[in-house]
């Protein structure tokens, strides 16, 4: 039989791939360097969408064609997180030493699911590292995972097989005959909701207990939640608190949260989404006292710490509860003593996915070239901006806040008649016009505008444009409206 004919995806003439590397290195680079030319965001044409509706292609095409497609067609029209007028959502801004990291990742193509090799050491130091932050013991266990939407999502899972026993995995929740309830803040995310469902618990055993006047949750509340549940025959086994809010950067008492985790014997978690890692800011990481005291924390790196996207975690202080959730025997999973199969137990016996990126590689280059110290104080100087904004706001009449400035969010409107419509037409022009890009929040029935200054790159520059434009405006579309009116 005649050999086949070899089908490699690699060049012929790798001098050119490497010249054209290059350029898309520097095009990239260039993008972050001069950002603050560009719009924050920019709506996009018709005929660009049009153009990716084209067919699957069936020949090849040269690789500067498709780049310089990408610089015309792609890149302009992101969602402009990069940006330091990008203050709509919780997105970090990346960084360029992360985003040489990812290349390096990328060529290295390694598969953190499991065996011996050096990737998953840099994942392993990285899980020690955070311990360390949080004052988790070195024994504790940790996984990258896509956000903190799936890091919650593996919390809940551990947490009820903890409630139930691990043959909760073999015969499903019903066998128990348990009806198990979970407690969380009005002002958590919505992801904890989800994490219920898809654990097969259902949304409707989650209870959703209402907040102070900080948006903190109510403990009081908490606890007779708790008792009712337990007088009902109902099962309490979770609570999940809140570092950082996501409607307004509030941040749950977690020592309070922790007393009645360990007195009612239930697993307690932190939603840390962006919150979590002000630990490693000295004069905010005091607010986050009794996170310690933590089952599980789930946070993002790709938020406060400006990894580029995705690198969310899992933190879990008991290793063997998290590896009992989810280890499997399988043929194909052969552990060996020596050899490229050692090195158990590997990450996927800590998660749902045997296939994983190398997403500790661009977290750790991160923290290795800024250092914790250059990352807290980039941290803390968001939350001075928040406090730069807040100044600003209370000292103008035509804004007013709608919300405490905990952390870093800001929640405000425009003063006018029919604020809810106008300030809503306010966010959409600030965002069409390129300037700045915040977005819309309900506060106490009130529609907002919401600045979350997460961008590293973000000065008080930004704040005083945003603030300026946002007056503008409002008083276009408040005379608009009265001269409508007055028609």
């Amino acid at each position: 039989m005649a050999a086949p004919v070899s089908e490699t995806l690699d060049p012929d003439d790798w001098q050119a791939l490497r010249a054209q590397g290059h350029r898309m290195l520097d095009d990239i680079l260039d993008y972050a360097e001069h950002i603050r030319e560009r719009p924050v965001w920019q709506s996009i044409p018709d005929e660009i969408r049009a153009q990716f509706r084209q067919t699957l292609p069936v020949g090849p095409s040269d690789l500067a064609t498709v780049h310089q497609q990408f610089m015309d067609n792609i890149l302009p029209y992101s969602v402009g997180n990069s940006h330091p007028g990008f203050m709509g959502w919780v997105h970090g801004g990346g960084n360029p030493v992360g985003t040489l990291a990812e290349m390096l990742a990328a060529g290295l193509n390694a598969n953190l699911g499991g065996r011996d090799h050096m990737p998953i050491e840099v994942e392993k130091q990285l899980t020690r590292w955070v311990a360390s932050l949080f004052d988790f013991p070195d024994s504790a266990s940790g996984l990258f995972v896509t956000g903190t939407s799936m890091a919650n999502f593996i919390a809940v899972l551990v947490a009820r097989a903890q409630a139930l026993g691990n043959s909760v995995r073999l015969q499903g929740v019903a066998a128990s005959g348990s009806r198990l309830v979970a407690y969380t803040s009005a002002g958590a995310h919505a992801c904890i909701a989800q994490a219920m469902d898809m654990a097969g618990l259902g949304t409707d055993a989650l209870r959703i207990i209402p907040m102070n006047s900080n948006f903190e949750m109510d403990t009081a509340l908490l606890q007779a939640a708790i008792q009712a549940d337990r007088a009902a025959g109902m099962k309490p086994f979770f609570i999940a608190g809140t570092a950082g809010s996501v409607d307004v950067g509030a941040i749950d008492n977690l020592t309070a949260l922790a007393d009645i985790a360990k007195q009612e014997q239930l697993w307690f978690h932190i939603d840390g989404a962006f919150g979590a890692l002000a630990i490693l800011a000295p004069d905010i990481a005091p607010r986050l006292q009794g996170i310690q005291r933590a089952d599980s924390i789930a946070f993002d790196f790709h938020k406060w710490l400006q990894v580029p996207y995705d690198a969310g975690f899992i933190l879990v202080r008991d290793s063997a509860a998290h590896y009992a959730t989810f280890a499997t025997p399988a043929s194909y999973l052969r552990r060996e003593a020596k050899g490229l199969a050692a090195g158990s137990p590997w990450p996927c016996d800590f998660g749902p996915d045997l296939s994983r990126g190398f997403r500790a590689l661009k977290t750790w280059f991160t923290i290795q070239v800024y250092g914790a110290e250059r990352l807290g104080r980039m941290i803390a100087h968001t939350c001075a901006l928040g406090q730069y904004m807040k100044a600003a706001i209370l000292a103008h009449p035509q804004l007013e806040l709608l919300a405490p400035v905990a952390l870093n969010i800001v929640c405000f409107r425009y003063r006018c008649e029919n604020p809810d419509d106008i300030n809503a037409r306010i966010v959409v022009a600030l965002q069409e016009s390129g300037i700045s890009a915040p977005s819309t929040n309900i506060v106490n029935q009130q529609l907002a505008i919401r600045a979350a200054i997460v961008n590293h790159r973000t000065c008080a520059e930004d704040i005083d444009t945003l603030i300026s434009a946002t007056v503008a405006i409002g008083d276009k579309l408040s005379k608009q409206d009265d001269t409508h009116h007055d028609k």
